[in-house]
């Protein structure tokens, strides 16, 4: 009995053996390392995996993006300032310069037709009253209506006298009809307004020698104003 029980016990402790053993092996030949993760990394990564995935937008989704954004967007209509209306400024008795010499072409005919903005220009320039200078014009040439062998040869608007001799005789002659203008009224200027005579009746005396000039210039004068 002793021998037929021990070969009962070899024969359970070599089975168990034959199950024991290929288990040890195994799991020594795949033994792995495994990370064990700590709570706060594991939070982390929840977190993240949380998160939405960020999508990178190309430059054409960008710009198209960008235009509909400004189209959708309320423009402001641009506010266009209209230009104040220019005044022009008065240059004699409340008239502009275009309205004087307008006035004037109406009293200057033949040779003289359409010369108002020289004699406005010129009258202006040398503190000149205008009527007065085309009046003398008017009654020393005839312009009013057809104009002397002065004016017509010899471009002198005032009957001047000086060098320059017009056809032989003392008036004054000049090369252009604006130069006979211009040294007219300069004339004037330095021969009779800088001495005071700046009316017909003043200047009689010095332009003339017939008293009733200065009447005749008057009567001129008030048909320009008039016209």
């Amino acid at each position: 009995m002793k021998i037929t029980h021990m070969v009962y016990v070899v024969v359970v402790f070599g089975i168990a053996l034959s199950l024991v053993f290929p288990f040890v092996f195994t799991n020594k030949n795949n033994t792995h390392t495994y990370k064990t993760e700590s709570p706060k990394d594991l939070q982390k990564s929840s977190e993240v995996a949380k998160q939405e995935p960020v999508t990178k937008t190309s430059d054409k989704e960008l710009a198209i993006a960008t235009t509909s954004e400004e189209a959708s967007e309320p423009k402001v209509p641009e506010v266009i300032k209209t230009p104040e209306p220019v005044v022009a400024e008065a240059v004699y008795e409340n008239l502009t310069m275009e309205e004087l010499i307008n006035k004037l072409n109406r009293s200057l005919k033949s040779n003289l037709t359409g010369t108002g903005n020289l004699f406005a220009k010129y009258a202006m320039e040398n503190n000149v009253d205008p009527y007065l200078a085309v009046a003398i014009v008017l009654h020393e040439t005839g312009c009013n209506w057809q104009c002397s062998a002065q004016v017509t040869q010899c471009n002198n608007v005032g009957g001047m006298k000086g060098a320059g001799s017009c056809q032989g005789t003392s008036y004054a002659s000049f090369p252009s009809l604006e130069e006979g203008i211009k040294a007219f009224i300069v004339n004037l200027k330095t021969n009779y307004y800088d001495y005071g005579l700046n009316t017909p009746e003043l200047m009689n005396h010095k332009y003339a020698a017939s008293t009733a000039w200065a009447g005749k210039i008057n009567s001129y004068i008030q048909t320009i104003k008039n016209s």
